[in-house]
């Protein structure tokens, strides 16, 4: 990949979708959810043969600095960018071009998210490489999946017209995660992808969308980015982020931006979002569950059963989640596993921040 190419991480969720286990401390992308590394490390490693750590930029919150920091030990110091909070995907994308064009005025990013699950490394650098290429001509890039459900807990992108270019099409609109019947007309009408939260574009290109779309943000980013030589680097930061308003570059931006291009991703693919969606990425044992540490399942079905510590043990359930993780246990019904972050606004009214 050439020199100018900047691998951008974007680290700051809270994962509060997969509570128990994930907490304020350990969010998602800090944990060994699907093998012996964490999400993280594993987003680092599948990009390596593309781009090396001296031009990856990992975004997170300040309070997982030091955890992030024995994760990756081979990662330079300053391509830590720790935000004092999080403010969603747009400030995240914003501070990272800002480092970037420091650092080269010509930078492309490659924006990927920390959490997510890919079967075909191969063909997901092969992804990368083609839209990195589409975006130094000047386009705004991302990765589209192609559906296999009618899957209402993702974003779709509506295709338009052939770009020409690497096979990638123009993006006639950005779709907000629909109902489950407007799911099954996207799935039947061939020209939806589901939006896989991966995107492209030159530091300078972005940053002009944001000037753009998102005035006062990109204003903050230039007081951020006038005090980041100087002392008062975390005094300005914290500061301008604390006013910020929270909001992502989809909404953002990318609804917003004409002549977006995307490229199809066939590496097979999910964002891991719920618990339910292990069922996509991990072995199925017998009677279709999935089950992680040590479980035991008897007269059940299509559930999902994990042990962090101690013993699971399943007597006659069918699509239930049960998940064991510290001193806190969940059990909901497999299909409301995208509601779990109801359960932590409820335990954070009532006070219990212990579990949190």
């Amino acid at each position: 990949m050439p020199e100018t190419i900047y691998g951008v991480i974007m680290a700051g969720g809270s994962g509060t979708r997969f509570w128990p286990m994930s907490r304020g401390e350990t969010p998602k992308q800090l944990l060994r959810l699907l093998s012996d590394e964490t999400l993280l490390e594993g987003t680092l490693r599948r990009v390596a043969p593309l781009i090396p750590l001296e031009r990856m930029l990992v975004v997170a919150a300040r309070a997982h600095g030091p955890r992030i920091r024995e994760l990756l030990p081979g990662l330079p110091a300053d391509n830590l960018l720790l935000e004092p909070t999080g403010r969603n995907t747009a400030p995240c994308i914003g501070l990272a071009a800002l480092e970037a064009r420091r650092r080269d005025p010509e930078a492309v990013l490659a924006v990927l998210p920390a959490d997510h699950f890919v079967d075909d490394e191969a063909e997901f650098c092969s992804t990368v490489a083609a839209a990195a290429r589409v975006a130094r001509n000047g386009h705004l890039v991302t990765v589209g999946i192609r559906p296999v459900r009618p899957e209402t807990g993702y974003g779709y992108l509506r295709l338009g017209d052939i770009l020409g270019e690497e096979s990638a099409r123009l993006v006639d609109a950005f779709v907000e995660k629909p109902d489950l019947a407007t799911a099954v007309e996207y799935l039947a009408a061939g020209r939806y992808l589901w939006n896989s939260g991966m995107f492209f574009f030159s530091a300078r290109q972005i940053l002009a969308e944001l000037q753009q779309h998102l005035p006062d943000l990109h204003a903050a980013l230039l007081r951020i980015d006038e005090a980041w030589p100087g002392p008062q680097r975390e005094e300005v930061l914290a500061r301008e982020y604390a006013a910020l308003q929270p909001i992502s570059i989809d909404y953002g931006v990318m609804e917003k931006a004409r002549g977006i291009a995307a490229l199809v991703g066939r590496f097979g693919w999910s964002d891991v979002g719920t618990w339910a969606a292990l069922r996509e990425v991990l072995p199925r044992a017998a009677h279709d569950t999935v089950t992680v540490g040590r479980v035991v399942e008897l007269d059940g079905r299509g559930n999902v059963l994990v042990a962090e510590r101690g013993v699971v043990a399943a007597l006659g359930l069918t699509n239930t989640v049960v998940v064991r993780a510290g001193e806190a246990v969940l059990v909901c019904p497999r299909q409301r596993a995208q509601e779990v972050r109801q359960v932590v606004d409820a335990l954070r009214t009532l006070g219990w921040d212990d579990v949190l």
